[in-house]
């Protein structure tokens, strides 16, 4: 069994569902070390006010090249989804039967993080300057991870020229899309007061749920766009709808819903926030949103080229450049540098049983290392 697949299962035997830290660190300090990286770990979030049991961790690991040289990154994250039940063997027992390496994290993303500490030890020390950037929190609330780490790299002068991403993009195998963006994404909580009363006096109360159906009715009648050259149309959808009125004859005094928007780049956060409360308003409501990210878009060039001859000289395979999808940590890095998202087949993830081919492993290992070596010597 190849040297990728031992560190796949390291990484997998250590239990981290989100918030990440600890064991699985270790793990992964314990890969790099001996290859010639400078690591660093820290915890930011709600151990820094004395309850560490919600700490993040985060991991930042460079390997300085020749003075001048491209600084290529590597991201990803190391905590896990609950595993839940069911499995056929243990989730954080790391088994291989057949073809397939089962266990919580081997696709997402606890895979393709090991593809890319194999791919390291595969590129000369003097080709260039590598890093890792590798949070804990991506799969929480994703507030002090990776976020936490680029204002770490500003401070300390760590600036990649290029960034990948190894979250599990391809569909049907590995090498047929890779992530050139991602859409945003904003969730607002919706409101309408109303006052209690007595279903037979309806004159002496004031019912928020008629107000709270039209005001679901013409949002959901939105038509925000018709989509982009790189982006699918911007997406409404409710997600949520409570009154909480336990008495079928009492009318009440509050109704609440919650809507999600995925959007392209012909929108933003915050314009989508103020067109969704203006609605609410005129509905006598009121909207609270919270803004998840902002589209991007690494356009089509140098970068995606040389990811795509990468996959196309290991599987025969051209990638197909997309934006589809949820949300990643790329939405914050690509504050720092061009970012691509690129990574293992994304069937299981998240589900009970997810497993990946070994086949992938080993393959996305030479296409990472391939993808390096060539970043770096431009």
């Amino acid at each position: 069994m190849s040297h990728v697949i031992d560190l796949a299962r390291t990484l997998m035997a250590a239990e981290s569902v989100t918030p990440a830290r600890g064991p699985v660190f270790d793990a992964m300090e314990a890969m790099l070390a001996p290859l010639g990286f400078e690591v660093t770990r820290f915890t930011r979030g709600e151990g820094d006010a004395g309850t560490p049991e919600e700490a993040v961790e985060n991991l930042f690991a460079i390997r300085r090249g020749p003075e001048g040289s491209k600084h290529f990154a590597f991201a990803g994250h190391l905590d896990v989804v609950p595993p839940g039940g069911g499995w056929a063997s243990d989730a954080f027992e790391p088994e291989v039967r057949g073809d397939l390496l089962y266990g919580r994290g081997a696709v997402d993303m606890k895979g393709s993080i090991a593809c890319m500490v194999d791919a390291v030890a595969n590129v000369p020390a003097d080709a260039g300057t590598i890093s890792f950037i590798i949070t804990g929190d991506e799969e929480g609330p994703a507030l002090h991870g990776t976020r936490a780490l680029i204002d770490f790299m500003a401070r300390e002068g760590h600036q990649p020229d290029l960034c990948l991403v190894g979250e599990p993009t391809s569909v049907n195998r590995l090498g047929d899309m890779m992530k050139i963006g991602r859409r945003g994404s904003v969730n607002i909580w919706l409101e309408v007061e109303g006052t209690q009363g007595h279903v037979a006096y309806p004159h002496l109360a004031d019912n928020p749920i008629p107000k709270l159906v039209a005001m679901l009715s013409e949002l959901n009648a939105l038509v925000l766009d018709e989509g982009t050259d790189w982006f699918q149309p911007s997406n409404l959808e409710i997600t949520d709808l409570e009154v909480g009125n336990m008495a079928h004859n009492v009318i009440p005094a509050k109704a609440e819903a919650r809507i999600s928007i995925r959007f392209n780049d012909q929108h933003s956060g915050a314009s989508l926030s103020e067109k969704v409360a203006a609605i609410a308003r005129k509905h006598d409501g009121v909207a609270k949103p919270i803004i998840s990210g902002e589209p991007f878009l690494t356009p089509p060039g140098e970068f995606s080229d040389i990811i795509a001859a990468a996959v196309k000289a290991e599987t025969g395979i051209d990638p197909e450049p997309s934006t589809t999808g949820g949300t990643s940590d790329a939405r914050f890095l690509r504050s720092v540098c061009p970012v691509i998202e690129f990574g293992l087949c994304n069937a299981t993830m998240h589900k009970r049983d997810e497993a990946v081919a070994i086949e992938d492993l080993s393959t996305l290992s030479r296409i990472y290392t391939r993808i390096a070596n060539n970043v770096l010597a431009r």
